[in-house]
């Protein structure tokens, strides 16, 4: 099949459901009971999974009260639109699967804007077996790539940016089963690293391809609030920041305990998957750049990097956000002596 546009509405919904190939169960998530001057209401956009490691630390180890907040985590998933619940202030930060997102997001009208990356590289990938290899976008002409309707505009700037003509690839949209990659009705399907569930069936015959090495560098698990939180409680914003990278190092000194903390909250998760998977869920939110400059932090030439790729696909109706709507730096110049220096 060829590929068809995409609606705005359908790729923000779709990059949450993307991020549900990286997770498992359902949700009940009531933090522990205490007084606090302010709620953070963070509104994922996926459902409870490793993703928020971090955030579940810090409430646990009191992070989050020494702040004076108190922390309600709000599940999302591929029915719920988790950034149209925070641009109409039913919940005031979030947190989304895919930058994208936010980008589509901000130039439809709503008006929310990134403070911080969570994950440094995106861990979306495909994925194929040794026997029809793909290692590299070259490597796809000619070859069955199944991946997520909403994901085709993934593909679509993976083929652009590497000049290949979209007619050289055969297009297969699916779900997140890896199934039809071990039939071979498809040379590779597409899911998060991160999940060590899913991607078990593979075995050592896997070969990984990663967007971000094929020169789409999206960041993942962007923290977003809107215009009016950023005016009004830009202090609880930066608190919240701040409990939460000092929770990302806590998981980082100790992965374990991390995990722990994890299961402890949402029992439906399995201890041994999730520790499996922490090492790569550190892997993506630290690195180089995170030791240098902080958890979270991100860079405004990615973002424009991001932005004029989308642009140059047609994927901005009314035009393409202006930088300084959709991204602040402020946030996490207002917490650099506090976010963990590590990599």
């Amino acid at each position: 099949m060829t590929f068809r546009a995409v609606s705005r509405r359908r790729l923000l919904q779709g990059m949450g459901a993307t991020a549900g190939l990286a997770t498992t169960g359902t949700f009940l998530s009531v933090g522990p009971a205490r007084a606090a001057d302010y709620t953070i209401r963070l509104q994922l956009g996926w459902l409870a999974s490793n993703g928020i490691l971090g955030e579940v630390m810090a409430d646990k180890l009191g992070y989050f009260a020494e702040e004076g907040l108190a922390l309600e985590i709000v599940p999302g998933g591929p029915n719920i639109d988790g950034v149209a619940a925070v641009a109409s202030g039913a919940n005031n930060f979030g947190s989304i699967s895919s930058s994208p997102s936010l980008m589509l997001a901000r130039a439809a009208g709503l008006p929310i804007k990134c403070v911080a990356a969570g994950y440094q590289k995106h861990p979306f990938t495909y994925f194929s077996l040794t026997d029809s290899p793909i290692r590299t976008p070259q490597d796809m002409i000619g070859k069955k790539i199944g991946t997520q309707g909403t994901a085709q505009i993934l593909l679509r700037a993976l083929l652009a940016k590497n000049n290949i003509a979209e007619d050289q690839v055969e297009v297969v949209v699916m779900g997140g089963d890896m199934a039809p990659l071990m039939s071979g009705q498809v040379q590779a399907v597409t899911g998060w690293q991160t999940n060590t569930n899913a991607l078990s069936i593979l075995g050592d015959k896997r070969v990984d391809m990663m967007l971000w090495d094929a020169g789409i560098q999206l960041y993942a698990n962007p923290y977003y609030t809107t215009d009016a939180m950023l005016d009004e409680h830009s202090d609880k914003v930066a608190a919240a920041i701040r409990a939460i990278s000092r929770g990302w190092g806590a998981v980082m000194a100790d992965p374990e305990a991390g995990v722990d903390a994890l299961v402890e909250r949402y029992p439906n998760l399995d201890k041994a998957s999730e520790m499996k998977a922490v090492p790569l869920v550190l892997g993506f939110s630290f690195n180089e750049l995170t030791k240098a400059n902080g958890w979270g932090q991100m860079s405004a030439e990615n973002w424009q990097a991001q932005i004029d790729t989308y642009d140059a696909l047609g994927q901005f109706a009314n035009g393409a956000p202006k930088l300084e709507d959709l991204v602040t730096m402020k946030i996490l110049e207002d917490t650099a002596d506090v976010r963990p220096k590590l990599g």
